[in-house]
């Protein structure tokens, strides 16, 4: 027998880095060279001002780069004296530095469940695990859209405890036109790669309006220096975005709006063509402009759907299978079940998206996944 390729077959890659790299490439190679010549790889010009310009950006009085956005986490707990005997609130479904970041820092995470239709914390949810050595939440701006950041305020105003975002998916995000990262007391940023601003290497940053809290991370991620080259006055470590990711970040910068709004384009465009009977998005916050670092849907036998489609060379991901309070380190503090947290995690399910893709991907995608989707499985 004959076996006939299929005429319609596309391959369409889950992220593709080349469009964005294509973008930046030539300003960033002149830069590089400077730099090369100067050999100022450490601090210098070229990180301040980034750090300047992503503040402005932001809205924010400062940032501070660190090496990534586990770090930024991790020491801006560890700014705030958040420690040993202290309890910090995290959404389960999130990445797994969200939780390592407050271990490593020596408090204890209390996890909480979210929204079953936009997957984010709520106040009720904080307040549903909060306790009396409670002294923050960090709220995790998943798949690029913020929680209702107001109600989440006055929930962490009414507990007397401090909130921290984790905005690694939000770079440009809003809530009621105010950008991430500027509504609690800190914004910890990643920058790896594959983020809407993403470095060309491992990069991050914490956003402030509290100058002493920005001093503090910016001494603790030099060794804990301050003054002198050899005045080290806190515990520290070594944490220092380099100037080339300096670079590279300035540059990318300047085209993120754009690049957010082609998300954005093309997000619609899914949720205009999936079949909402066989997959559905995940949904946007009310009050919010999110930049879709992520296409989630939720589908059901999922694993099939999954393979059905790289089948057809639509390449998806999962984030995330495992819920924090399930991981084996993490688990000896999961103290209840999180229902709609870990019903999702057997369902979502990760869409190509990124700002270069093009519509008739996007229509491809959409109509396998309707026929992959709609041959239902067993539940």
């Amino acid at each position: 027998m004959t076996l006939h390729p299929d005429p319609d077959l596309r391959l369409v890659p889950f992220l593709d880095l080349a469009g964005l790299t294509a973008d930046v490439r030539e300003e960033v190679l002149d830069r590089w060279t400077e730099l090369v010549d100067d050999t100022r790889f450490i601090g210098g010009e070229a990180v301040t001002t980034f750090e300047d310009s992503f503040a402005r950006y932001c809205g924010a009085g400062q940032a501070v780069g660190v090496g990534n956005g586990t770090d930024a986490i991790h020491l801006t707990l560890r700014a705030l004296g958040i420690g040993p005997g202290d309890d910090v609130v995290v959404p389960t479904n999130t990445f797994v530095a969200t939780v390592e970041a407050v271990v490593l820092a020596g408090a204890r995470p209390r996890f909480a469940d979210v929204n079953p239709a936009t997957l984010l914390l709520t106040s009720e949810t904080v307040e549903a695990v909060a306790t009396p050595s409670t002294r923050a939440v960090i709220a995790v701006h998943l798949y690029g859209q913020t929680p209702d950041m107001d109600a989440l305020l006055e929930c962490t105003r009414h507990l007397g405890i401090r909130l921290v975002e984790d905005a690694a998916q939000a770079q440009g995000a809003t809530w009621a036109g105010r950008k991430a990262g500027t509504f609690g007391v800190a914004g910890c940023f990643s920058f790896y790669p594959g983020k809407n601003l993403g470095a060309w290497g491992d990069a991050g940053a914490v956003v402030t309006n509290d100058p002493i809290l920005a001093e503090r991370v910016r001494s603790m991620r030099d060794h804990g220096r301050s003054g002198s080259h050899h005045q080290h006055v806190v515990l520290g470590t070594n944490s220092r975005l380099d100037a080339l990711q300096a670079v590279v970040l300035g540059a990318k910068l300047a085209r993120l709006d754009g690049w957010n709004r082609a998300r954005r384009d093309l997000m619609a465009q899914y949720r205009r063509l999936i079949d909402p009977s066989v997959a559905v998005p995940i949904a946007s916050q009310p009050g919010g402009e999110g930049v879709h670092h992520l296409a989630v849907v939720r589908v059901r036998d999922r694993d099939r759907v999954q393979r059905e489609l790289a089948s057809h060379g639509v390449v998806t991901g999962i984030h995330y299978p495992v819920p924090c309070h399930l991981m084996p380190p993490y688990a000896t503090y999961a103290e209840r079940r999180l229902p709609e947290a870990e019903a999702a995690a057997r369902e979502v399910m990760s869409l190509p998206m990124y700002p270069h893709m093009e519509s008739h991907d996007v229509a491809y995608v959409a109509r396998r996944l309707n026929e992959v989707a709609g041959r239902r499985g067993p539940a």
